[in-house]
């Protein structure tokens, strides 16, 4: 008699019972990964008729992705698609998981519950916390400056306008007055008027208003005020209503339009027909001449190609410009790219990193790791590193997690198929000793 082969299907099986176990105990874990018993005959050689039993040849992971689940928390992560977070443990050694519940710790690093950090590419220069992302670099841990954003100057702005070319020079002009730097009031006559916002060094808003005014066919006088003051600025002498005005003050600047509608170019199509022969104009607030409560001067170039004289009513269509006031910290938000984004009080947005993701070419050879992770193995083979959305890379859901792949109900009935499979060998057991004891009574 044997009971070598029940006793491996008892084996067998009750390896089977905690893998199933396993499954069904992580079936609310995050990113958890099932696992399955893989069964194998035993044969004691190539001439053998009859099997040993079975053993359990290996315990496989099914990577397929769970279920996506809304969380609405900024920091909670998963990858819709392929690829592993790549973490590094408190010794430093790289693990992966597709576990995304990640926090803040003390010092700003990007941690899950056990205290592994989140890597992926950082700042170019680790002492500027506004520097930018080098994409492709080592992957690092990822951490989030909690620095205020400083002010920002107006270097830059643009606008494109629609001039009424149905205005006349000198004809229905308005009025307003205006201070010319000496703090007296003078009149200034205009067509069309135009206001927006630039800031200081300081980040102190000023207020930028143009004063269009059209003095002959395609040509039109603009003069710049900061806060309701052009410095130097003197009303246009008497008798000059229905030609071109002294070119007064700061901040003057023409335009000058073809017989289409659009600024003039030249014969390679550049716009040369602000200022004389340039497509922006040169705004210069001195801090000697304006209030500027203490900041560097205001300098920045004004862009207005794209501007237009057609006959319709004068118009401001767009505007942009580079300046902003100091801003402190407001949120995190993580993009579908793993653009991890700082948003601000005065409305900027700045990147603090980006997660990468890493895919192998065999899944099933990591090695489990617990705390929700595995290692790297020979048969897993080297990871693959990358950005999310590109090549095999799934993108990264916000607000979102992974939930364990691990059917349920599937679980329940393989481990009734397991609990009459241990029961069966169990009774081939007792068989085998019914029939022992009846050779032994012999």
């Amino acid at each position: 008699m044997s009971f070598s082969q029940a006793l491996s299907g008892l084996s067998a099986q009750s390896e089977n019972l905690k893998v199933i176990s396993n499954n069904i105990a992580n079936s609310q874990t995050v990113g958890f990964k099932g696992g399955n018993a893989v069964f194998a005959d035993v044969f004691a050689g190539a001439n053998s008729k009859v099997g040993l039993g079975t053993s359990v040849a290996a315990i496989t992971q099914d990577f397929t992705s769970g279920d996506l689940e809304n969380t609405g928390r900024n920091l909670d992560l998963a990858v819709a698609g392929e690829g592993f977070y790549r973490l590094e443990n408190t010794s430093g050694e790289a693990v992966f998981s597709r576990n995304g519940q990640f926090n803040q710790d003390a010092d700003g690093f990007l941690v899950n519950a056990t205290g592994q950090r989140l890597t992926g590419y950082g700042l170019s220069d680790p002492n500027d916390p506004f520097s930018n992302v080098v994409v492709g670099g080592a992957p690092e841990a990822l951490r989030i400056p909690r620095d205020d954003i400083p002010a920002q100057a107006t270097t830059e702005a643009s606008a494109i306008y629609n001039l009424d070319a149905s205005a006349e020079a000198g004809v229905d002009l308005q009025s307003s007055s205006i201070l010319d730097g000496a703090g007296d009031e003078q009149d200034i006559q205009y067509h069309y008027s135009n206001s927006y916002t630039a800031y200081d060094s300081l980040g102190n808003e000023h207020v930028i208003t143009h004063y269009f005014r059209k003095t002959a066919d395609n040509q039109w006088d603009t003069h710049v005020a900061l806060d309701g003051v052009i410095n130097g600025y003197q009303e246009p002498p008497a008798g000059t209503a229905d030609g071109k005005p002294a070119a007064n003050g700061d901040n003057y600047f023409t335009l000058e339009f073809d017989g289409n509608g659009a600024l003039e170019t030249n014969a390679d199509g550049a716009v040369i027909g602000v200022a004389g022969g340039q497509n922006f104009a040169n705004l210069q607030f001195a801090a000697a001449s304006y209030d500027l409560g203490g900041a560097e001067d205001i300098v920045f170039d004004f862009t207005l190609t794209g501007t237009t004289q057609y006959n319709n009513n004068s118009v401001q269509n767009t505007l942009s410009q580079d300046g902003y006031s100091s801003g402190s910290l407001a949120g995190v938000e993580v993009l579908e790219d793993g653009t991890i984004m700082r948003n601000y009080t005065n409305e900027e947005r700045r990147a603090a990193g980006q997660l990468v993701l890493t895919s192998f070419a065999n899944a099933e050879g990591l090695q489990p790791d617990g705390d929700n992770a595995w290692r790297a193995t020979n048969a897993s083979g080297e990871p693959v590193i990358g950005a999310a959305g590109t090549g095999m890379f799934g993108t990264i859901a916000s607000g979102v997690l992974e939930n364990s792949n691990v059917d349920l109900a599937s679980e329940l009935v393989d481990m009734i198929v397991a609990q009459r499979a241990y029961q069966a060998n169990s009774t081939s057991i007792s068989t085998q000793d019914e029939l022992l004891q009846t050779v032994i009574q012999l």
